[in-house]
């Protein structure tokens, strides 16, 4: 009787979705925005009406239908770097920790945080090299920061508006984000 009951729910639902879908074409951006916080259990960021219809018109039609089958999922997890930015971008986003991890202890037995170091640079010790209008430039990373022609400077941005004359992002001057580093 109770497998009876959660069919006929499940089939009012689906007969429901069309009114759902069309009720969301009338709707002020306000609404919009409640609506998608009732859906999907966070606020929006977006007040842009057209994206705000999309997500919510997919996350009615995935209550009632479904979500990607346990198969869809896992193909998706096989093209791993074949995927579009946005799906991996997605993927990152739902497999990050709910809390960030504690700052990894150093080398001395001090945290990265109380040593001052930015995590992001690599160890103390390695040539960075960079070719800017057909100079090559290099410099070192040490524990107080950076060295660049034998003077010690705070950081890779500060010595990278040095060689330039204009304000860079240090790590992208110097190839250090999206993993290509031009270490030596």
């Amino acid at each position: 009787m109770a497998k009876r009951g959660t069919a006929r729910a499940a089939r009012q639902q689906l007969a429901d979705v069309p009114q759902q879908l069309a009720a969301l074409a009338t709707m002020p951006v306000p609404e919009l925005a409640a609506k998608y916080l009732e859906l999907y259990g966070e606020p929006t960021r977006s007040r842009n009406r057209d994206y705000l219809k999309k997500r919510l018109a997919f996350r009615i039609q995935e209550l009632a239908e479904g979500s990607l089958s346990s198969r869809a999922v896992a193909r998706i997890s096989e093209l791993g770097d074949k995927l579009p930015e946005r799906w991996r971008m997605r993927q990152v986003e739902e497999t990050k920790p709910s809390v960030p991890p504690p700052p990894p202890a150093s080398v001395d037995g001090r945290d990265g945080a109380a040593d001052g170091r930015d995590a992001r640079l690599p160890p103390p010790g390695t040539v960075l090299t960079r070719v800017f209008k057909g100079v090559q430039h290099r410099v070192t990373v040490r524990e107080g920061g950076i060295e660049y022609e034998g003077q010690l400077h705070r950081s890779l941005s500060f010595v990278a508006k040095l060689i330039t004359g204009t304000a860079w992002n240090g790590y992208s001057f110097f190839g250090l984000k999206d993993g290509g580093s031009k270490q030596k």
